[in-house]
């Protein structure tokens, strides 16, 4: 079975913010800092493997974010139909990374089972907690686990040929990121476990936070998953559309390819 893909960045949504607002204590430097919405594709010959299905247009204005495209509707941008993607990972529960789940009629969802009892369990009685999950996405995995359509991990695991997650928690109680081969290497795809190249750079975590120890623990956990730290690609940073090239002219500012080093 083939083990290496192509993988896709695909920006669906932005919005302006300031540097205090992504560091926990703040910045001594603030000014602008805006932030990037993604979803990836991991795809090859065999598969096409969807990582995080964005935020809906409804669960986005709530608060205050507006889709500059539908993120499943993108997909079709590098040739994958939503109708026909078996599997899909996702890093974790919080809105933007979970908000489209019945565009995918026949995938699995894989997800750490810690993220799930974290959703549903005592903890989202904290305001500052809940509110990065929207309940209708909660109570829709949970109805799929019915459907026996979500796949539960305690722990790393290879979900497919080339495809493996690996839990940090920190941000939110289940959240994993992924590592694909591709041509260039093992890329890490860090989704919000670093949001920006600088969070773990400085180590200093984002202000969304369950447990600040396992985050400052899990930028080290990144780096050890990569062979050079030009593999790791935050989760939010608008600094990957400008270091991956796009795969087209017709896509510049939509999407990029990590499966090549980046620019320059």
């Amino acid at each position: 079975m083939t083990d290496t893909y192509e993988l896709f960045a695909i920006r669906y949504a932005s919005r302006k913010a300031n540097r205090h607002e992504h560091f926990i204590g703040g910045d001594p430097h603030d000014g602008p800092m805006p932030m990037d919405y993604f979803v990836w594709v991991a795809k090859n010959a065999e598969r096409a493997v969807v990582i995080d299905i964005g935020f809906t247009a409804e669960s986005g204005g709530k608060r205050g974010r507006t889709l500059d495209r539908c993120p499943i509707d993108s997909l079709a941008l590098v040739g994958v139909d939503p109708a026909s993607v078996k599997d899909v990972v996702l890093t974790h529960m919080h809105y933007d990374h979970v908000g489209n789940f019945d565009k995918f009629p026949v995938a699995r969802f894989h997800l750490q089972e810690p993220e799930m009892h974290y959703a549903v369990g005592r903890h989202m009685r904290h305001r500052q907690l809940a509110k990065s999950f929207e309940p209708d996405d909660v109570c829709g995995m949970v109805r799929l686990n019915f459907d026996g359509r979500v796949v539960y991990h305690n722990g790393p695991a290879d979900i497919l040929p080339g495809i493996r997650i690996v839990p940090t928690g920190g941000h939110s109680a289940g959240l994993q990121f992924v590592t694909v081969k591709t041509a260039r290497g093992v890329v890490v795809l860090a989704s919000d476990v670093t949001h920006f190249y600088e969070n773990m750079e400085s180590y200093r975590p984002f202000t969304t936070a369950f447990h600040v120890g396992d985050m400052l623990e899990a930028f080290d956990t990144l780096r050890a998953h990569a062979a050079v730290p030009a593999l790791i690609v935050p989760g939010h940073d608008p600094l990957v559309m400008q270091r991956y090239p796009a795969p087209s002219p017709a896509l510049e500012g939509i999407v990029v390819r990590l499966d090549v080093p980046p620019i320059g």
